[in-house]
Parts: structure tokens; C-alpha cells; sequence
């Protein structure tokens, strides 16, 4: 599992390429899961967790947040 600040490190332009690489993996865990290949199981879940983090980077710099703010409103 890769964490949310290894994948801050990125550009946009690798996160775009990592966003198809976990989707790729997706598919392929996905088609192994389904032939009832266990280990797959875990895998799949953390790829899919992963694919999430890295969309959810992706978001955040289409809006120009770039990162959340960390100052709160007094």
C-alpha cells in the first residue's frame, strides 16, 4: 500500500500514468479473483485503494488546491 504523501510527491503528469497503471493492475487482479486466486483478494483491495488516493490527487489539483489547507478559520 502506498501512502498519500508518496503520492503527493508526484507531478500530474505521473500521476495520470499511475492512474492507468492501477487501473490496468485492477483489471488483471480483478480477472484473478475471479479464476479463485486467494491472494488476490488483498491485493485488490489495497489496488483499489490506491486508485483512489491517486483520482483523489488528481481532483484536488484540477480544482488548483494543489493540497487541503491546513489554517483554519478563526
Amino acid at each position: 500500500m502506498t501512502k498519500i504523501t508518496e503520492f503527493r510527491e508526484l507531478g500530474v503528469g505521473d500521476l495520470e500514468r499511475r492512474e492507468s497503471e492501477l487501473a490496468e493492475q485492477l483489471f488483471r487482479l480483478r480477472l484473478q479473483h475471479s479464476m479463485g486466486q486467494e491472494e488476490a483478494a488483498g491485493k485488490l483491495r489495497e489496488g483499489r485503494r490506491d486508485l483512489a488516493r491517486v483520482k483523489t490527487l488528481l481532483r484536488e489539483h484540477a480544482l488548483g488546491d494543489g493540497a487541503p489547507s491546513t489554517e483554519t478559520d478563526a
